[in-house]
């Protein structure tokens, strides 16, 4: 039954069309894997792309993903081998998705922003067997080549690309049942570290049957009630870790996926009209952007089937999520995790109303707050957040992996906050000065290593600096190896620089000259007195 909620004595009553659910369907799936939607609904949408409407069943999902399956094990790869791929958002993302998962492979989506050493060095650090590359990519692609010595079949997609065979014509020659030996593989995702490199996340490998569900899918089937009806609205870019799992957790409980092909502000809330989405995924600057439209544009479209609208990746400003619970009803149910999977808290909208900006209780892995000596504080004293939970590693990367331990077992990802007394955990910091715009990590190290290599510098600290759509943005404070050489066409040379070597959105958005950067006795950046500058008496440094 639908109804609009009214909440708080009126003052966060509905401005329009949008409605809430009363109560959540407690149908959950009990199988839980595509194939077997392919059975029993096989004409059911699987997958639908917003833009062109192309639209996959679960039928041609599942042979699909076989083919690939199929076309791996030809190639010479067996479990435990790795896979990546760099795709733009598309129905092939997911079919190369899910041959992985159903031939005991590793999946590595790489960001389709990197340029073509970042893409290299992740491809070579996994030692992917198999690299799959979208026309779309072809010029990275012609640089790639001979920078991968371990790929010796590179891949391409939607179209020719020089040196590279063409997957989905030798995919089609597959059959388009299942491998004698299946088997559950696993996503291993990226994520930058302190050291600038990035660094995949390794779960510990253990074959399963494909039927098995994840620690994910379980979370969030009980959250979010996935069922197939469910109708999921993705708005992100899938190489990101979220996105693709909760865009797998939907086709595990068998409802229907629509992929943006890329963000539009208006175009999303057509989608939440025209599908009746019932499902959505946003980061707080698409809840900045949604916001900023027209009361006019708002008005036109119909989201009365809408329940539960996601967001996560990035803190969200109070004011912000106030006015978009005004605007759609307390159907925002947020969560805090980290691509390791030590963690994940949510907390619904009048859960939050009552405790602004807390990011919820523990759904999985219990929070110790902990001082720089170990010792575990008590409620209301902020510490770096170690959670009791699931265990990772680094791949490759021993150091990180025992730098990111307690000595009592718990890990941490370097956030900083405190838990109050009813057990809801706030966010305040991020040791590792981690900057968060739009949803989108990026750590300073990767962009002070590229700016160090211009002669002119001596030195120079990259920080986050508040920024009211994006949450943050980039800035860099260089110290000068002569500073008359400081000038707004050396603050241009140095950005252009980082473009040269970063994605885009990794690079300075501004650079300031500094003549002496504040540092501590031992000689380290003082990057806290830096950020004082900008964040002023802010009582949070994380929005």
């Amino acid at each position: 039954m639908l109804k609009t909620l009214y909440i708080a004595a009126g003052e966060y009553g509905i401005e329009r069309n949008f409605v809430a659910h009363s109560s959540a369907s407690s149908k959950a799936p009990m199988n839980l894997h595509p194939s077997y939607y392919a059975k029993v609904t096989p004409d059911h949408p699987a997958i639908m792309m917003a833009g062109s409407g192309k639209t996959v069943t679960y039928r041609q999902l599942d042979q699909a993903s076989n083919r690939a399956a199929q076309l791996f094990r030809a190639l010479g790869l067996k479990a435990r081998d790795v896979v990546a791929v760099m795709i733009e958002n598309c129905p092939e993302f997911l079919e190369l998705y899910w041959a992985t998962q159903r031939s005991g492979l590793f999946f590595v989506p790489i960001s389709t922003q990197f340029v073509a050493g970042e893409v290299a060095y992740i491809v070579n650090d996994c030692k992917a067997r198999v690299l799959i590359v979208s026309h779309t990519f072809d010029s990275i692609a012609r640089e790639l080549a001979p920078r991968l010595p371990r790929i010796t079949i590179p891949l391409s997609i939607h179209g020719d690309i020089p040196g590279y065979r063409r997957f989905d014509a030798m995919a089609q020659e597959q059959p388009n049942h299942p491998l004698p030996d299946v088997v559950a593989g696993y996503e291993l995702m990226y994520s930058s570290g302190t050291t600038g490199r990035p660094k995949g996340i390794l779960k510990q490998y253990s074959p399963e049957p494909i039927d098995t569900g994840t620690m994910m899918f379980r979370r969030t089937v009980n959250l979010y009630h996935w069922t197939d009806e469910t109708k999921y609205l993705s708005t992100a870019p899938l190489y990101h870790a979220i996105p693709l799992k909760f865009c797998a957790s939907v086709g595990c409980a068998g409802g229907t996926t629509i992929i943006m092909e890329k963000f539009d502000t208006e175009e999303a809330l057509d989608c939440l009209s025209r599908h009746r989405i019932t499902h959505s995924q946003w980061v707080p600057t698409m809840f900045v952007r949604l916001l900023r439209l027209p009361s006019s544009v708002k008005q036109r479209y119909d989201g009365s089937v809408h329940r539960y609208a996601l967001h996560s990746a990035a803190p969200c400003s109070p004011q912000i999520k106030h006015e978009m619970i005004k605007w759609w009803g307390p159907m925002l149910y947020e969560y805090y995790g980290a691509v390791e999977g030590n963690s994940m808290t949510a907390i619904d909208s009048t859960e939050w109303l009552a405790r602004p900006g807390s990011v919820g209780r523990p759904v999985s892995g219990i929070p110790h707050i902990v001082d720089d000596h170990g010792t575990e504080l008590p409620p209301g004293k902020p510490g770096t957040v170690y959670f009791d939970g699931p265990r990772f590693e680094y791949l490759n990367d021993p150091q990180k992996t025992q730098a990111s331990r307690h000595l009592k077992g718990w890990s941490t990802v370097g956030d900083i906050g405190y838990v109050d007394e009813a057990g809801y955990l706030y966010l305040t910091d991020r040791r590792a000065f981690t900057i968060i715009s739009g949803g989108v990590n990026i750590y300073p190290q990767e962009i002070e290593n590229v700016l160090i290599g211009d002669a002119r510098v001596v030195d120079a600290a990259v920080i986050g600096v508040p920024n009211d759509e994006f949450g943050e943005e980039v800035k860099a404070i260089v110290q000068l190896l002569d500073w008359r050489d400081a000038s707004p066409e050396l603050a241009e040379d140095l950005i252009r620089l980082c473009r040269s070597s970063l994605a885009g959105y990794k690079c300075p958005r501004s650079i300031e000259f500094d003549r002496n950067l504040p540092r501590q006795p031992n000689g380290k950046i003082q990057k806290n007195a830096l950020r004082d500058r900008y964040w002023g008496d802010r009582k949070s440094r994380i929005i």
